[in-house]
């Protein structure tokens, strides 16, 4: 293969989420994306409020992170795969509880969820890794974004002695 024919690395921005066992299956989801694509940053760990259900509260996170597979490749080889490997079941409950919820919000530079500046459980973690992204529609930054969705949401960063998810 020549420089010419070689895959460009695309950047890519994973949201990930969990509350049932959610230490456990966030280390094992971000083990096992090492395994696939080289993770570059990753930001602090939120407690979140289950969003849409009265379900036990979640811990979530954002990862960037480096590829050579398509956006189809990524999402059904490796992030679907995962999620079926840590036994997360999807129902017509899109709230449902979940062991593990892997979300690709951004794919070289294209932004694919739509809720980046509107959801405190997306916007939150996504600024920790890539504060100065900039709404195509608002020009607001996702940190700005996030400063605005914080003041009355009871989200806290998560700090746990007995694992390494801090």
């Amino acid at each position: 293969m020549n420089a010419q024919t070689r895959p460009v690395p695309k950047k890519v921005l994973l949201g990930l989420g969990s509350n049932i066992d959610p230490e456990f299956h966030i280390n094992q989801a971000l083990e096992r994306l090492g395994d696939f694509l080289e993770i570059v940053s990753r930001g602090s760990i939120w407690s979140t409020p289950a969003y849409g259900s009265r379900g036990a509260d979640y811990l979530n996170l954002a990862v960037l992170a480096v590829t050579n597979l398509s956006q189809d490749q990524l999402k059904t080889e490796v992030l679907q795969m995962i999620e079926m490997e840590l036994g997360r079941r999807r129902s017509e409950n899109k709230y449902a509880d979940r062991t593990i919820d892997i979300d690709l919000m951004i794919y070289d530079e294209q932004i694919l969820d739509p809720e980046l500046w509107t959801q405190p459980h997306v916007a939150i973690p996504a600024a920790d890794v890539l504060p100065e992204l900039k709404s195509p529609h608002t020009g607001e930054t996702i940190s700005q974004a996030a400063k605005r969705l914080l003041p009355g949401n009871s989200f806290s960063k998560y700090q746990d002695q007995q694992t390494d998810l801090s």
